[in-house]
């Protein structure tokens, strides 16, 4: 599928460059469309695309040595991803799925990497975009490392707000929420103990459903609840 200059517009890291560049980057970039539970991208494959997620909603995956599957990220709209496997030019660490049909752009590696590293403003989104996997990952290792379930979930729904430093009083929206198991192997728990957690979230009003959004009714509680500072009976 062909792909516009106006929409490599709609993508923060490509926004800023020049007109006649983006015009050259559509030429040889690709739209793929991808359907849910559908691979993205395979672990150990050879980078040949920084992708861009244009709609939807995907999920960084890995497995353990013993074949136990363990979530590692989900990447929202406007996000690119693949981007290690871009630089270093090794094969991609992780296996991403679609968990919501979705739409990616996929730019070729040998058109967009001298841009990054020949342009300041790429070079330092490309950094930062590192720099917030990296306390990401961290996160995720705090919410793995908590014994309570129904803080580890908390926790997790805390992770995916949008704005979070903005998160007040107001109820948030987390789009296109990602399904029980979907969460549970992010927080390495049964999706059964996933499902107990959301009933009494939604029995105390802390969430409520919306078609495929979930929106946090109040997210201060929800915040609270995963730091320990108030309980929920599970």
């Amino acid at each position: 599928m062909t792909v516009t200059v106006d929409i490599l517009q709609r993508l923060p890291l490509l926004s800023a460059l020049p007109r006649v560049t983006l015009s050259e980057l559509s030429k040889v970039s690709e739209l793929k469309s991808f359907n849910k539970r559908e691979v993205v991208v395979s672990k150990g494959a050879q980078p040949q695309h920084l992708l861009f997620l244009l709609d939807g909603r995907l999920q960084g995956v890995d497995f353990t040595m013993d074949g136990k599957e363990v979530g590692v990220f989900f990447t929202q709209p406007g996000d690119f991803f693949g981007e290690l496997a871009v630089m270093d030019q090794e094969p991609h660490p992780e296996t991403i799925i679609a968990i919501a049909k979705s739409t990616v752009v996929a730019v070729p590696r040998l058109s967009i990497r001298p841009l990054l590293l020949a342009m300041p403003a790429l070079a330092e989104a490309l950094t930062l975009r590192l720099a917030s996997k990296l306390r990401l990952a961290s996160t995720q290792r705090r919410i793995l490392g908590l014994t309570n379930p129904t803080q580890k979930v908390c926790a997790q729904l805390w992770t995916m707000l949008p704005t979070l430093h903005g998160v007040g009083q107001q109820p948030a929206t987390i789009s296109q929420m990602p399904t029980h198991q979907e969460l549970a192997i992010m927080v390495n728990a049964s999706r059964e103990t996933v499902t107990r957690v959301f009933q009494q979230l939604l029995l105390k009003s802390v969430v409520k459903r919306d078609g495929n959004d979930l929106i946090v009714v109040n997210p201060q509680l929800l915040k609270h609840i995963s730091e320990g500072q108030t309980s929920l009976d599970v």
